[in-house]
């Protein structure tokens, strides 16, 4: 259940060819504002952002025969992030256990999770079952490899994380979180899109997010350097993915967080 559409702001895949409520990848950002760059430091400066005071927290949960490349991109953000003077803390599988992900999340500034998403309307359950989906897929317990997921839902994220005041997270490569189905799975109509995407940034936002990406085939360096060196806000750096089209650019209000917007740039 790992691999769909792309990042912040936009998706992967390719465009509908013959109906328009059908999405072949998207990618997507729930955000209460278009919040400056500074809403990582102190204040809306972008020079702020490269304080020590900055925590980013990246989690890298088991995810098979994908554990390696995301390894791999989730370190390199961890070295984008350490070039801007950020604190990183970084929780890796085959150690990424739920204690381990909730202690490098608590008060972070950045929270960025690559690994299994387990989200709803999904195949499995017809109600929404919160101690599952919607959340971070980790080792059950240190040392249990990169192939056995254990998945603490938005019930666990709601109420055992408190991330850093206007935190910003960014979900990278997790099925659903973008509205996106499993790999050979049908692609989604654009309602179930909707409410996967809506329901998957839930519990981050009520953990204390303002933003939330969901980039689920691409690389979130993007959104790494908009946050620390431009003055952009989140749409903006949402919309300056190298993947973006806006072609079939979607925006609602979220019925699952209202006061928020939801945008989607479906391909």
């Amino acid at each position: 259940m790992s691999f769909g559409p792309r990042v912040a702001l936009r998706a992967a895949g390719r465009s509908p060819s013959t109906t328009s409520n059908r999405l072949s990848g998207l990618v997507v950002a729930v955000l209460a504002a278009l919040l400056a760059v500074g809403s990582l430091g102190a204040t809306t400066s972008p020079a702020t952002a490269t304080t020590p005071t900055v925590k980013v927290a990246i989690i890298v949960g088991p995810s098979g025969g994908n554990t390696g490349m995301y390894l791999r991109q989730a370190k390199a953000y961890a070295s984008l992030a350490r070039s801007y003077g950020a604190k990183v803390v970084e929780v890796y599988t085959p150690n990424a256990t739920w204690a381990r992900a909730k202690s490098a999340a608590t008060a972070a500034n950045l929270l960025i999770y690559l690994g299994h998403g387990n989200g709803s309307p999904n195949p499995y359950n017809r109600s929404l079952d919160e101690r599952k989906v919607d959340g971070l897929g980790l080792n059950p317990y240190a040392g249990s490899g990169n192939t056995t997921t254990k998945y603490y839902g938005e019930y666990y994220i709601k109420r055992y994380i408190k991330l850093a005041p206007n935190a910003v997270v960014i979900l990278n490569h997790l099925c659903y979180s973008a509205g996106s189905s499993e790999p050979g799975r049908a692609n989604p109509p654009v309602t179930v899109a909707k409410k996967r995407v809506d329901r998957f940034a839930g519990g981050f936002l009520r953990a204390g997010a303002k933003t939330v990406f969901a980039e689920t085939l691409g690389n979130a360096s993007y959104i790494i350097r908009g946050l620390f060196t431009t003055d952009r806000t989140m749409s903006q750096i949402f919309w300056s993915s190298p993947d973006r089209t806006a072609r079939y650019k979607i925006t609602f209000a979220s019925v699952r967080t209202p006061g928020m917007t939801v945008i989607m740039d479906p391909r």
